[in-house]
């Protein structure tokens, strides 16, 4: 038995920067990267792009197109590593990124755009799925958590240099060289892929399937309610959202029939942990993400401000997540108080940012973005382990990767349905201050009682004794 010192047993951070480990490292950091920065950069872009090349009523779309092949991908990538390799599935992701960034640097209009997006959402969210796989391929077991905390450290970078980016671009006029930019970066990410990782035999055994229906319905109910936006009277609109909400009903209906294969069984029982956490996360994602959509246009144009300042104001959510997260980290057995608290801040930001953001100054929607991530950041790790616990052994793994996923599709579905609401308000061809002060109001204000059954959920959440969870 080794002791406790002994060096094969401990590890420090100056082990990732050996001459056997770093090139690897920086590999895996390079691959979060192109995900974790892309979004925040094409946020800032996005009102850029629209004065080029047109379609405001569109930006939730390629939200939702990125967020909707994210899941895709990273729901099939396990199989494809497994049919291919290792290698060559994630030389195929790195290159499916670099083609959807070329796609979107060449749109000649905002839907050919949102093809890019989508295409780019493929490949950033398998190569996310296929770098955690490569950890335990590429490093010792003593470096995983380092390797771990490191990448979750490439998020926290690029929620700091990526408005920054998007900014550099946008003020320049270039934003289709942002897109070129990383699209070079996808690339060099493929082609490293062949020199650092080891080649592996496809698997003879596929045990893992992918969710063809469940994402199916999915994406049919994405569609649906982005759909809304179209149709110029009231009628067909709401029968669209209601058609694109009932698909959710129906994708848990069958994901549930098939054993649990995207969200574990009882994701749907709102009468168990389980439901109530997924709810919550769902929600509150769909609450929230209207102003990631649209705040960024909003604050140029009703605020004066530049793209960098624009940028910066909305990812302040960013920022109080993060930072209120690692200091609630070590909070013991408080778990209630936490995600009810939580669930509360983020309602709180959602209705202060419904009026600040149009109606207030920018250091008001600043504060509103803090209290609105601060909730997220306050309440998500005790969800997540309050989902977790409740489940049996044998599907909690599938219950932790549900988590991020379930705040995927609110996004796609938020995204979408602010689209929606957007074109409904008048704002197909943009915001412009005459329309943007009080039907700004009412975009962002929309999506309030969303908040709030969110909030509901997290309220019995946190109410529910442990053993009575599962």
């Amino acid at each position: 038995m080794s002791s406790p010192t002994d060096p094969s047993e401990t590890s420090g951070w100056r082990d990732l920067l050996t001459p056997a480990l770093a090139s690897r490292f920086a590999f895996l950091c390079l691959g979060i990267w192109l995900n974790a920065a892309d979004a925040l950069v094409t946020v800032t872009l996005t009102p850029t792009i629209a004065r080029d090349i047109g379609g405001f009523q569109y930006f939730g779309w390629a939200v939702a197109a990125f967020l909707l092949a994210s899941i895709v991908a990273g729901a099939a990538s396990g199989r494809v590593s497994l049919m291919l390799g290792l290698r060559p599935a994630t030389a195929l992701a790195g290159l499916a990124y670099a083609l959807g960034c070329a796609i979107s640097a060449l749109a000649p209009t905002f839907l050919i755009f949102i093809v890019g997006r989508l295409v780019q959402g493929l490949g950033a969210g398998a190569v996310v799925a296929l770098c955690y796989v490569a950890i335990n391929a590429m490093f010792p077991e003593r470096l995983w958590v380092r390797v771990y905390g490191a990448i979750a450290g490439v998020w926290g970078v690029a929620t700091l240099f990526g408005p920054m980016i998007g900014a550099v671009f946008a003020q320049g006029g270039m934003w289709r060289d942002a897109f070129w930019f990383f699209g070079v970066q996808g690339l060099i990410f493929m082609a490293a892929t062949f020199l650092l990782m080891k080649k592996s035999a496809p698997a003879e055994a596929l045990k893992s399937r992918v969710p063809i229906p469940q994402l199916t319905v999915l994406t049919l109910g994405v569609t649906l309610i982005a759909a809304a936006g179209l149709v110029s009277t009231i009628l067909p609109a709401v029968l669209l959202g209601v058609a694109g909400m009932s698909c959710l009903a129906l994708l848990l209906r069958i994901d549930a029939r098939a054993g649990g294969v995207l969200l574990p069984l009882s994701a749907g029982d709102l009468t168990r942990a389980a439901g109530l956490g997924y709810l919550m996360i769902f929600a509150l994602e769909v609450a929230t993400i209207a102003f990631t959509v649209y705040g960024p246009a909003f604050v140029q144009v009703l605020h004066g401000a530049s793209p960098l300042v624009a940028g910066y104001v909305i990812t302040a959510i960013a920022a109080g997540w993060t930072i209120v997260a690692m200091l609630v980290a070590g909070i013991q057995n408080r778990d209630g108080l936490m995600i009810r608290g939580g669930a509360t801040l983020v309602v709180i930001g959602t209705v202060w940012g419904a009026w600040a953001v149009p109606l207030g100054s920018i250091p008001q929607i600043v504060l509103a973005m803090i209290v609105m991530g601060a909730g997220f950041g306050m309440s998500w790790a005790f969800a997540a382990k309050r989902i977790v616990a409740s489940l049996p052994e044998g599907e909690q793994p599938l219950g932790s990767s549900a988590v991020p996923t379930a705040q995927l599709i609110g996004g796609a579905f938020g995204a979408a349905a602010a689209s929606a609401v957007a074109g409904a308000l008048g704002f197909a061809d943009g915001v412009e201050p005459g329309n943007g002060a009080i039907n700004g109001f009412t975009l962002f204000a929309a999506f309030i009682p969303v908040s709030l059954a969110g909030w509901l959920a997290a309220w019995r959440l946190g109410g529910l004794e442990p053993a009575v969870q599962g």
